[in-house]
Protein backbone atom coordinates (compact mmCIF):
# COMPACT_ATOMS: atom_id res chain seq x y z
CA UNK A 1 0.00 0.00 0.00
CA UNK A 2 1.37 3.37 -0.96
CA UNK A 3 1.70 6.35 1.32
CA UNK A 4 -1.21 8.07 -0.45
CA UNK A 5 -3.45 5.02 0.00
CA UNK A 6 -2.56 4.86 3.68
CA UNK A 7 -3.36 8.54 4.16
CA UNK A 8 -6.69 8.12 2.36
CA UNK A 9 -7.70 5.34 4.77
CA UNK A 10 -7.06 7.42 7.88
CA UNK A 11 -9.67 9.72 9.45
CA UNK A 12 -9.56 13.27 8.26
CA UNK A 13 -8.21 15.81 10.67
CA UNK A 14 -9.21 19.42 10.93
CA UNK A 15 -7.64 21.46 8.19
CA UNK A 16 -7.83 18.58 5.66
CA UNK A 17 -8.59 19.57 2.11
CA UNK A 18 -12.09 19.07 0.77
CA UNK A 19 -12.78 17.69 -2.71
CA UNK A 20 -13.59 21.16 -4.01
CA UNK A 21 -10.25 22.51 -2.87
CA UNK A 22 -11.41 23.96 0.46
CA UNK A 23 -10.58 22.62 3.88
CA UNK A 24 -12.21 22.08 7.22
CA UNK A 25 -11.08 24.94 9.48
CA UNK A 26 -8.85 23.95 12.37
CA UNK A 27 -10.27 23.82 15.88
CA UNK A 28 -13.80 22.95 14.75
CA UNK A 29 -14.54 20.50 17.60
CA UNK A 30 -13.67 23.16 20.18
CA UNK A 31 -15.76 25.79 18.39
CA UNK A 32 -18.85 23.60 18.10
CA UNK A 33 -18.42 22.39 21.68
CA UNK A 34 -18.25 25.97 22.95
CA UNK A 35 -21.35 26.87 20.96
CA UNK A 36 -23.20 23.82 22.31
CA UNK A 37 -22.19 24.68 25.88
CA UNK A 38 -23.51 28.22 25.54
CA UNK A 39 -26.81 26.98 24.10
CA UNK A 40 -27.11 24.55 27.03
CA UNK A 41 -26.43 27.53 29.30
CA UNK A 42 -29.24 29.48 27.65
CA UNK A 43 -31.57 26.51 28.12
CA UNK A 44 -30.58 26.20 31.77
CA UNK A 45 -31.16 29.88 32.46
CA UNK A 46 -34.55 29.66 30.75
CA UNK A 47 -35.78 26.53 32.50
CA UNK A 48 -34.09 26.55 35.92
CA UNK A 49 -33.87 30.23 36.83
CA UNK A 50 -37.27 31.25 38.20
CA UNK A 51 -39.07 34.22 36.70
CA UNK A 52 -39.09 37.53 38.58
CA UNK A 53 -41.28 37.34 41.67
CA UNK A 54 -42.94 40.71 41.08
CA UNK A 55 -44.48 39.65 37.75
CA UNK A 56 -46.57 36.83 36.37
CA UNK A 57 -44.58 33.87 35.00
CA UNK A 58 -44.30 33.66 31.25
CA UNK A 59 -46.00 30.87 29.36
CA UNK A 60 -44.22 28.56 26.93
CA UNK A 61 -41.02 28.74 28.98
CA UNK A 62 -40.67 24.96 28.99
CA UNK A 63 -41.22 24.67 25.24
CA UNK A 64 -38.66 27.37 24.54
CA UNK A 65 -36.10 25.71 26.81
CA UNK A 66 -36.69 22.43 24.96
CA UNK A 67 -35.91 24.12 21.65
CA UNK A 68 -32.68 25.47 23.10
CA UNK A 69 -31.74 21.98 24.32
CA UNK A 70 -32.39 20.54 20.85
CA UNK A 71 -30.19 23.21 19.24
CA UNK A 72 -27.44 22.58 21.79
CA UNK A 73 -27.68 18.82 21.24
CA UNK A 74 -27.31 19.18 17.48
CA UNK A 75 -24.22 21.32 17.92
CA UNK A 76 -22.81 18.80 20.40
CA UNK A 77 -23.34 16.00 17.86
CA UNK A 78 -21.62 17.94 15.10
CA UNK A 79 -18.45 18.51 17.16
CA UNK A 80 -17.16 14.88 17.02
CA UNK A 81 -18.16 14.56 13.36
CA UNK A 82 -15.51 17.10 12.46
CA UNK A 83 -12.90 14.61 13.71
CA UNK A 84 -14.16 11.25 12.40
CA UNK A 85 -15.12 12.24 8.84
CA UNK A 86 -12.99 10.30 6.39
CA UNK A 87 -11.64 11.80 3.19
CA UNK A 88 -13.55 9.28 1.04
CA UNK A 89 -16.84 10.27 2.70
CA UNK A 90 -16.31 13.99 2.82
CA UNK A 91 -18.78 14.92 0.10
CA UNK A 92 -21.98 16.55 1.30
CA UNK A 93 -21.52 16.07 5.04
CA UNK A 94 -18.10 17.68 5.18
CA UNK A 95 -19.20 20.49 2.89
CA UNK A 96 -22.23 21.14 5.10
CA UNK A 97 -20.08 21.18 8.24
CA UNK A 98 -17.54 23.46 6.59
CA UNK A 99 -20.34 25.80 5.60
CA UNK A 100 -21.84 25.71 9.08
CA UNK A 101 -18.46 26.38 10.65
CA UNK A 102 -18.52 29.89 9.22
CA UNK A 103 -21.67 30.55 11.27
CA UNK A 104 -20.26 29.32 14.60
CA UNK A 105 -19.36 32.84 15.83
CA UNK A 106 -22.92 33.93 15.08
CA UNK A 107 -24.29 30.86 16.87
CA UNK A 108 -22.21 31.75 19.92
CA UNK A 109 -23.33 35.38 19.80
CA UNK A 110 -26.96 34.30 19.41
CA UNK A 111 -26.75 32.03 22.45
CA UNK A 112 -25.24 34.83 24.53
CA UNK A 113 -27.87 37.25 23.24
CA UNK A 114 -30.74 34.92 24.15
CA UNK A 115 -29.28 34.40 27.62
CA UNK A 116 -28.92 38.13 28.22
CA UNK A 117 -32.36 38.80 26.77
CA UNK A 118 -33.85 36.19 29.08
CA UNK A 119 -32.18 37.62 32.17
CA UNK A 120 -33.08 41.25 31.43
CA UNK A 121 -36.76 40.47 30.86
CA UNK A 122 -38.22 37.35 32.43
CA UNK A 123 -35.66 36.60 35.15
CA UNK A 124 -34.64 39.99 36.54
CA UNK A 125 -37.43 42.16 35.10
CA UNK A 126 -35.01 45.01 34.46
CA UNK A 127 -36.82 46.13 31.31
CA UNK A 128 -40.35 47.48 31.71
CA UNK A 129 -43.30 45.32 30.81
CA UNK A 130 -45.19 45.05 28.49
CA UNK A 131 -42.86 46.96 26.17
CA UNK A 132 -40.11 44.34 26.47
CA UNK A 133 -40.88 40.63 26.44
CA UNK A 134 -38.68 37.52 26.72
CA UNK A 135 -38.06 35.24 23.73
CA UNK A 136 -40.63 32.67 24.88
CA UNK A 137 -43.30 35.33 24.37
CA UNK A 138 -42.47 35.30 20.67
CA UNK A 139 -42.72 31.51 20.65
CA UNK A 140 -46.14 31.81 22.27
CA UNK A 141 -47.26 34.08 19.43
CA UNK A 142 -46.01 31.64 16.79
CA UNK A 143 -47.78 28.71 18.46
CA UNK A 144 -51.05 30.40 19.40
CA UNK A 145 -51.58 33.12 16.80
CA UNK A 146 -50.03 31.53 13.73
CA UNK A 147 -53.26 31.42 11.63
CA UNK A 148 -53.72 35.18 11.81
CA UNK A 149 -50.01 35.83 11.37
CA UNK A 150 -49.83 33.51 8.37
CA UNK A 151 -52.88 35.11 6.77
CA UNK A 152 -51.40 38.59 7.22
CA UNK A 153 -48.06 37.61 5.74
CA UNK A 154 -49.73 35.89 2.80
CA UNK A 155 -51.69 39.07 2.09
CA UNK A 156 -48.55 41.21 2.41
CA UNK A 157 -46.52 38.92 0.18
CA UNK A 158 -49.21 39.01 -2.51
CA UNK A 159 -49.34 42.80 -2.34
CA UNK A 160 -45.55 43.14 -2.33
CA UNK A 161 -44.98 40.79 -5.26
CA UNK A 162 -47.70 42.46 -7.32
CA UNK A 163 -46.47 46.00 -6.71
CA UNK A 164 -42.80 45.10 -7.07
CA UNK A 165 -43.42 43.20 -10.31
CA UNK A 166 -45.41 46.07 -11.82
CA UNK A 167 -42.84 48.65 -10.74
CA UNK A 168 -39.89 46.56 -11.95
CA UNK A 169 -41.36 45.88 -15.39
CA UNK A 170 -42.38 49.49 -15.93
CA UNK A 171 -39.02 50.66 -14.56
CA UNK A 172 -37.02 48.48 -16.94
CA UNK A 173 -39.12 49.47 -19.95
CA UNK A 174 -38.98 53.17 -19.08
CA UNK A 175 -35.26 53.07 -18.32
CA UNK A 176 -34.46 51.34 -21.61
CA UNK A 177 -36.61 53.86 -23.49
CA UNK A 178 -34.91 56.83 -21.84
CA UNK A 179 -31.43 55.44 -22.34
CA UNK A 180 -32.05 54.50 -25.97
CA UNK A 181 -34.18 57.34 -27.31
CA UNK A 182 -33.30 60.99 -26.89
CA UNK A 183 -36.88 61.97 -27.71
CA UNK A 184 -38.25 59.83 -24.88
CA UNK A 185 -35.57 61.12 -22.54
CA UNK A 186 -36.46 64.71 -23.42
CA UNK A 187 -40.03 64.24 -22.13
CA UNK A 188 -39.60 61.66 -19.38
CA UNK A 189 -36.37 62.84 -17.78
CA UNK A 190 -37.84 66.08 -16.32
CA UNK A 191 -40.83 64.18 -14.95
CA UNK A 192 -38.53 61.62 -13.38
CA UNK A 193 -36.42 64.34 -11.79
CA UNK A 194 -39.58 65.89 -10.39
CA UNK A 195 -41.19 62.83 -8.80
CA UNK A 196 -38.05 60.79 -8.16
CA UNK A 197 -36.84 62.59 -5.02
CA UNK A 198 -40.29 62.45 -3.41
CA UNK A 199 -40.83 59.46 -1.11
CA UNK A 200 -43.61 57.16 -2.24
CA UNK A 201 -45.40 57.65 1.08
CA UNK A 202 -45.92 61.32 0.20
CA UNK A 203 -48.40 60.15 -2.43
CA UNK A 204 -50.61 58.39 0.13
CA UNK A 205 -53.46 60.96 0.18
CA UNK A 206 -53.60 61.18 -3.61
CA UNK A 207 -53.34 57.42 -4.07
CA UNK A 208 -56.17 56.55 -1.69
CA UNK A 209 -58.34 59.22 -3.31
CA UNK A 210 -57.56 58.35 -6.93
CA UNK A 211 -57.81 54.56 -6.76
CA UNK A 212 -61.08 52.71 -6.14
CA UNK A 213 -59.70 50.33 -3.50
CA UNK A 214 -57.02 50.54 -0.86
CA UNK A 215 -55.37 47.44 -2.34
CA UNK A 216 -54.92 49.02 -5.77
CA UNK A 217 -53.66 52.22 -4.14
CA UNK A 218 -51.10 50.19 -2.19
CA UNK A 219 -49.99 48.43 -5.38
CA UNK A 220 -49.47 51.84 -6.99
CA UNK A 221 -47.37 53.09 -4.07
CA UNK A 222 -45.19 49.97 -4.02
CA UNK A 223 -44.78 50.10 -7.80
CA UNK A 224 -43.76 53.76 -7.54
CA UNK A 225 -41.23 53.03 -4.79
CA UNK A 226 -39.63 50.19 -6.74
CA UNK A 227 -40.02 51.65 -10.22
CA UNK A 228 -38.05 54.86 -9.72
CA UNK A 229 -34.69 53.29 -8.76
CA UNK A 230 -35.10 50.58 -11.41
CA UNK A 231 -35.79 53.25 -14.04
CA UNK A 232 -32.79 55.37 -13.07
CA UNK A 233 -30.34 52.47 -12.89
CA UNK A 234 -31.60 50.87 -16.11
CA UNK A 235 -31.30 54.20 -17.88
CA UNK A 236 -27.75 54.57 -16.56
CA UNK A 237 -26.86 51.06 -17.68
CA UNK A 238 -28.23 51.47 -21.21
CA UNK A 239 -26.65 54.89 -21.64
CA UNK A 240 -23.29 53.56 -20.47
CA UNK A 241 -23.01 50.66 -22.92
CA UNK A 242 -19.81 50.78 -24.94
CA UNK A 243 -20.62 52.17 -28.39
CA UNK A 244 -18.23 49.65 -29.93
CA UNK A 245 -20.75 46.91 -29.16
CA UNK A 246 -23.34 48.67 -31.30
CA UNK A 247 -20.87 49.29 -34.12
CA UNK A 248 -19.88 45.62 -34.27
CA UNK A 249 -23.51 44.50 -34.21
CA UNK A 250 -24.47 46.95 -36.97
CA UNK A 251 -21.55 45.73 -39.06
CA UNK A 252 -23.01 42.24 -38.82
CA UNK A 253 -26.42 43.50 -39.94
CA UNK A 254 -28.21 43.81 -36.60
CA UNK A 255 -31.56 45.57 -36.53
CA UNK A 256 -32.67 48.18 -34.01
CA UNK A 257 -34.70 45.53 -32.17
CA UNK A 258 -31.63 43.31 -31.94
CA UNK A 259 -29.48 46.16 -30.68
CA UNK A 260 -31.93 46.91 -27.88
CA UNK A 261 -32.81 43.37 -26.79
CA UNK A 262 -29.52 41.58 -27.45
CA UNK A 263 -26.93 44.29 -26.83
CA UNK A 264 -28.23 47.15 -24.69
CA UNK A 265 -30.40 45.23 -22.22
CA UNK A 266 -27.90 42.41 -21.44
CA UNK A 267 -25.07 44.92 -21.01
CA UNK A 268 -27.22 46.97 -18.63
CA UNK A 269 -28.36 44.00 -16.50
CA UNK A 270 -25.85 44.61 -13.65
CA UNK A 271 -27.25 48.13 -13.27
CA UNK A 272 -30.80 46.77 -13.49
CA UNK A 273 -30.21 44.42 -10.58
CA UNK A 274 -28.78 47.23 -8.49
CA UNK A 275 -32.04 49.07 -9.07
CA UNK A 276 -34.05 45.95 -8.24
CA UNK A 277 -32.27 45.55 -4.90
CA UNK A 278 -32.85 49.21 -4.06
CA UNK A 279 -36.48 48.97 -5.14
CA UNK A 280 -37.10 45.87 -3.04
CA UNK A 281 -35.94 47.62 0.12
CA UNK A 282 -38.06 50.67 -0.62
CA UNK A 283 -41.05 48.43 -1.36
CA UNK A 284 -40.93 46.87 2.10
CA UNK A 285 -41.02 50.27 3.78
CA UNK A 286 -43.94 51.46 1.67
CA UNK A 287 -45.75 48.14 2.16
CA UNK A 288 -45.91 48.49 5.93
CA UNK A 289 -46.99 52.14 5.83
CA UNK A 290 -49.67 51.50 3.21
CA UNK A 291 -51.10 48.58 5.16
CA UNK A 292 -51.20 50.60 8.35
CA UNK A 293 -53.36 53.24 6.70
CA UNK A 294 -55.45 51.37 4.17
CA UNK A 295 -55.83 47.61 3.89
CA UNK A 296 -57.53 45.38 6.45
CA UNK A 297 -55.02 42.54 6.39
CA UNK A 298 -51.27 42.41 6.21
CA UNK A 299 -48.12 42.95 8.23
CA UNK A 300 -48.73 46.67 8.66
CA UNK A 301 -52.27 46.06 9.83
CA UNK A 302 -51.03 43.35 12.22
CA UNK A 303 -48.40 45.67 13.70
CA UNK A 304 -50.95 48.42 14.23
CA UNK A 305 -53.41 45.97 15.77
CA UNK A 306 -50.74 44.59 18.14
CA UNK A 307 -49.68 48.07 19.21
CA UNK A 308 -53.28 49.07 19.85
CA UNK A 309 -53.76 46.13 22.21
CA UNK A 310 -50.30 46.56 23.79
CA UNK A 311 -49.43 43.08 22.49
CA UNK A 312 -45.77 43.87 22.01
CA UNK A 313 -44.86 40.21 21.82
CA UNK A 314 -47.02 39.92 18.71
CA UNK A 315 -45.40 43.02 17.28
CA UNK A 316 -41.86 41.74 17.81
CA UNK A 317 -42.81 38.33 16.42
CA UNK A 318 -44.19 39.95 13.27
CA UNK A 319 -41.09 42.12 12.88
CA UNK A 320 -38.84 39.07 13.18
CA UNK A 321 -40.77 37.15 10.53
CA UNK A 322 -40.81 40.21 8.29
CA UNK A 323 -37.03 40.52 8.58
CA UNK A 324 -36.63 36.85 7.67
CA UNK A 325 -38.99 37.17 4.71
CA UNK A 326 -37.17 40.27 3.46
CA UNK A 327 -33.83 38.53 3.82
CA UNK A 328 -35.18 35.50 1.98
CA UNK A 329 -36.46 37.61 -0.91
CA UNK A 330 -33.12 39.39 -1.17
CA UNK A 331 -31.33 36.02 -1.21
CA UNK A 332 -33.73 34.82 -3.92
CA UNK A 333 -33.01 37.93 -5.97
CA UNK A 334 -29.28 37.26 -5.59
CA UNK A 335 -29.80 33.74 -6.95
CA UNK A 336 -31.74 35.07 -9.93
CA UNK A 337 -29.02 37.62 -10.58
CA UNK A 338 -26.26 35.00 -10.39
CA UNK A 339 -28.20 32.80 -12.80
CA UNK A 340 -28.91 35.53 -15.34
CA UNK A 341 -25.46 37.09 -15.05
CA UNK A 342 -23.54 33.82 -15.20
CA UNK A 343 -21.79 35.18 -18.29
CA UNK A 344 -20.30 37.90 -16.06
CA UNK A 345 -19.01 35.49 -13.43
CA UNK A 346 -15.97 36.96 -11.72
CA UNK A 347 -16.82 40.52 -12.74
CA UNK A 348 -19.70 41.13 -10.29
CA UNK A 349 -18.31 41.56 -6.77
CA UNK A 350 -21.50 42.01 -4.74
Amino acid sequence: MSVNDTAAALPAVNGAALPGGGSLPSGLPLRFSAAALLWFLAAGVTALWPDAADAEPWERTGEFASLLVVAAGLLALIAPLTVVIRPAARSRLASAIAGLSASVPWLIALALGITGWQMLTAKLNLLPRPFFVPPQALLEVYLDDWPRLLDCFAASLKLLVTGFAVGSVLGVVTGVAIGWSRAVGYWVHPVLRLIGPLPATAWLPIAFFAFPTSWSASVFLIALASGVPVTVLTWSGVAGVNSAYYDIARTLGASQRFLVLKVAVPAAMPHVFVGLFMGLGASFAVLVVAEMLGVKSGVGWYLQWAQGWAAYGNMYAALLVMALVCSGLVALLFRVRDRLLAWQKGMVKW
